[in-house]
């Protein structure tokens, strides 16, 4: 097992040299010794994978004879990027395959799949799916193709450029009035998920983030929370993953509101009072009465169970989250604090899903033209007289 140039282990196969660059070595199942040289280290994860494929199957048109595209999938998910993208990236694909493509092409022959195919999958999506789940799918078609391919396995990607993104359902984002804010809150007040539905209308924060905030992340002297993690329960493996922010610009820090600090503030100290936690969890902020965090879909469970009591439409978690960025717009936040605040990628993302202008919005903004526009025919009054007086003197 090689290593990198700070010492670290790196996985069988792969070693760092003194220049920076990474080698990537193996011995083929004829004994052909084959290494080569790459500046990335991913770049050279994803050769080692694809030549030990090569090397294991030995002719790859040969083998391919006879696949399916589920064949396919199962190998490569697991044998070519299982090592290569990150765990949530994976899971994306997964879910995409199971969810989508697995049900219109699966069984067919991985050779035989053609481009009218893989638009059928997409097309299938159009009346369900948001724009931005087609296009994750698009690109796990893409991806798995594109693998084959390169491979010797498929003699062309089926994924073209003449495939085309169906229009999708239009899914109007729910985000709370304030009346229904202070409604959801009263109704939730003695739900045990209190402090975290209060947490994420102050910060905005993604479940994930919430879930893996950690004491080190509070700053109580400077009132910032630093977001650097996400956390989730993974119900296949039974276990909890913790992996980054979903984006680069997930890593923020957001400062803390005075509601939000007392609330950490309380949580802190029935920590300190000794409250009932698992010694794996110690670190964490937000622990159940169990000892342990609140399983992602849980707050959602919970959600619906308080709705249904106050008589409310029913509302995602995701949804504090939309509900925290219209009312920082509402109060006057301009868009680019916004961006950073909710550790969006760019200041699209922000103005196109997060920014929705309420009723009561709305009508202040017309009131604010109405008023304008009768200013100003006081001033052209004004004028007016001002020019009919002159005229007559």
């Amino acid at each position: 097992m090689g290593k990198d140039l700070k010492g670290k282990e790196l996985e069988i196969g792969l070693s760092q040299r003194k220049d920076g660059r990474y080698s990537a070595r193996l011995v083929t199942n004829r004994g052909k010794r084959v290494e080569k040289y790459f500046d990335k280290y991913q770049d050279a994860r994803r050769w080692l994978a694809e030549a030990r494929l090569e090397s294991e199957k030995g002719d790859m048109a040969a083998w391919a004879v006879g696949m399916t595209v589920n064949e396919w999938f199962d190998y490569w998910i697991v044998n070519i990027k299982g090592t290569t993208v990150r765990p949530n990236t994976i899971r994306n694909y997964r879910e995409r395959y199971r969810h989508n493509i697995k049900k219109s092409i699966g069984g067919m022959m991985l050779k035989d799949v053609r481009p009218m195919h893989c638009q059928i999958v997409l097309n299938n999506m159009a009346d369900t799916y948001a724009g931005s789940t087609i296009m994750q799918c698009l690109i796990a078609l893409y991806n798995m193709f594109q693998s084959a391919f390169e491979n010797g396995i498929i003699v062309s990607n089926p994924v073209v450029r003449t495939i085309k993104l169906p229009k999708p359902v239009e899914n109007k984002i729910r985000v709370l009035t304030i009346d229904e804010q202070m409604l959801f809150m009263e109704v939730a007040r003695n739900s045990s998920n209190y402090p975290q539905f209060l947490f994420a209308l102050n910060t905005g924060v993604r479940t994930g983030e919430l879930i893996g905030l950690k004491w080190e992340d509070l700053d109580f002297e400077r009132g910032i929370i630093s977001i650097r993690r996400s956390m989730e329960y993974r119900y296949s493996t039974g276990e909890w993953r913790i992996g980054p922010p979903k984006t680069k610009k997930g890593y923020r820090e957001i400062p803390m509101t005075n509601e939000c600090r007392e609330l950490l503030e309380s949580l802190k100290k029935q920590f300190e009072l000794g409250k009932h936690v698992e010694d794996e969890f110690k670190e964490f902020v937000f622990i159940n009465r169990k000892g342990i965090p609140t399983k992602n879909s849980t707050y959602d469970s919970c959600i619906k169970k308080l709705t249904q009591k106050a008589g409310m439409e029913n509302f995602s978690m995701h949804t504090l989250r939309h509900t925290f960025a219209t009312r920082c717009i509402e109060a006057g936040m301009n868009s680019k604090t916004l961006q950073v605040l909710m550790g969006h990628s760019s200041i699209n993302i922000t103005m196109n899903l997060y920014v929705h202008v309420t009723d009561d919005e709305k009508a202040k903004e017309i009131k604010k033209l109405e008023d304008y526009a009768e200013e100003w025919r006081k001033i052209q009054t004004g004028i007016s007289d001002i020019v009919k007086v002159k005229n007559a003197n």
